[in-house]
């Protein structure tokens, strides 16, 4: 009988077919050039539509670099094995933020994008989910006496 509590969660990580693995590596990269290129990019460059959205909300240009360095961050984070479990998590929770923002402070009207976008992060998340045990066994352990 094999522990399958002392073996790396990779090792447990249910067979996919070839397919499913392009789909999935291809959703993940797809999603990482948008976040990356099209979202946090702008942030950080301070595109004048970005500046004014986030001057908008009060935020001003630390609220605008701060949600461009996490938007970069996390799509980094989707192309990285061990990270690619946690990343999705993350951005899913930006994305249910700029909902609310969408729907708060502007009228609903770019509301759906953010919701659009938490369906493939769900499906990368639930698939990688695994890599959640790898990355927490990279954490070190504390000893007990």
């Amino acid at each position: 009988m094999t522990n399958l509590a002392a073996a790396p969660a990779s090792a447990v990580a249910p067979v996919r077919s070839r397919r499913a693995r392009i789909a999935l590596r291809t959703t993940a990269i797809v999603l990482a050039a948008f976040f990356a290129l099209a979202s946090g990019l702008p942030k950080l460059l301070g595109v004048p539509a970005a500046v004014e959205a986030f001057d908008t909300l009060g935020w001003g240009a630390v609220g605008m670099y701060a949600i461009g360095v996490l938007e970069v961050a996390g799509a980094v984070g989707l192309l990285v094995p061990v990270l690619s479990g946690l990343a999705p998590l993350g951005l899913s929770a930006l994305m249910v933020g700029a909902c609310v923002t969408q729907i708060v402070a502007f009228d609903g009207e770019n509301a759906a994008t953010p919701l659009i976008l938490i369906v493939p992060l769900a499906v990368l998340a639930r698939a990688h989910r695994a890599h959640n045990r790898d990355l927490t066994d990279l954490l070190p352990r504390r000893r007990t006496a």
